[in-house]
């Protein structure tokens, strides 16, 4: 067994990543606080206990650390409208500012540890990482590692009533929302599968085995010539902060810039903080905001659009 050359190599990890001095990727917060900000930013909708879950802490001491964020102007708690009950975690304008400096400063150090392997190592590297920190929980939870997540592209048997089956989970817990928006995304998925086999349409699922735990699409029609629209975009809830929606809009805007639509534009809505942040780190930027009912509820509607090209 390779214990004592693990051992070692995870000694120099946590020398070169920072852990041991008094602030983490470049900030003055302590790495528990960095790694709060990153979840919550990461992580639609969590709770205190949902981060603790996440971040293997104890109660009281993510009681202490998010006391002391919210304090620091840092992170806000709000309050669910399909639970009353539940408050659910937000960055604030300065959170968000601390964490597009936390992932700026990771980007650089991670990009310039890359420089130094050929490009054949450095998805071993990532494979690797990957595999050792899924044994690690698995060896703490008793629980065996999960199999990993493929993305594919094109319809399977279900997708289309898993998405709207995901939709409706995911928006009832973030906003409220019922059978209308249900319906709604259903009836939209259904016109949409006639046009899935033309060119510039595109739906990505996120597999492991045969559980769909992730989507999104590209509708290159509905919109007019050049434009992409971003559609039914989410992930199980217990699979955020994981970098799997990521890795589903990465997928997908690399589609959009190989089919070369000018422009793709999506439509979401005002307090969903954490899927903002993805999108504004892709390059989308807000140009419209307004009130509306499109998905069967009052909320304040935004459209972001993202250029392909200067």
């Amino acid at each position: 067994m390779a214990i004592a050359p693990i051992r070692a190599a995870s000694r120099a990890l946590v020398r070169e990543l920072g852990f041991l001095g008094e602030g983490l990727a470049g900030t003055a917060l302590p790495p528990s606080a960095v790694h709060a900000l990153i979840e919550i930013g990461a992580g639609e909708g969590l709770t205190a206990a949902s981060l603790g879950d996440r971040l293997g802490l104890e109660k009281s001491s993510v009681s202490r650390m998010l006391r002391k964020l919210v304090l620091a102007g840092e992170v806000a708690a709000g309050r669910s409208p399909a639970d009353g009950r539940a408050k659910p975690l937000a960055l604030t304008a300065q959170g968000r500012a601390s964490l597009a400096r936390i992932d700026a400063f990771a980007e650089r150090q991670v990009a310039g540890a890359l420089r130094h392997l050929p490009a054949t190592r450095q998805q071993v590297v990532a494979d690797g990482l990957a595999a050792y920190a899924a044994a690690l929980a698995a060896s703490r939870t008793g629980r065996p590692p999960a199999a990993p997540v493929a993305i594919e592209p094109g319809y399977r048997p279900g997708a289309l009533g898993a998405c709207a089956a995901l939709h409706g989970r995911t928006y009832a817990r973030l906003a409220g929302f019922g059978r209308e928006f249900e319906a709604l995304v259903a009836a939209a998925l259904a016109e949409f599968s006639a046009r899935l086999d033309r060119p510039g349409n595109r739906l990505f699922l996120a597999l492991q085995g045969e559980a769909i735990l992730g989507t999104i699409a590209i509708d290159g029609e509905d919109l007019g010539p050049g434009i992409a629209h971003l559609r039914w975009f989410a992930v199980e809830e217990g699979l955020r902060g994981t970098g799997l929606g990521r890795r589903l809009l990465d997928t997908a805007l690399g589609f959009c810039d190989r089919a070369g639509f000018a422009e793709t534009q999506l439509w979401t809505f005002r307090g969903l903080d954490a899927a903002r942040h993805l999108y504004e780190a892709a390059g989308f930027t807000l140009a419209e905001e307004r009130p509306g009912r499109q998905w069967g509820a009052e909320v304040m509607e935004q459209r972001f659009r993202r250029r392909l090209g200067p």
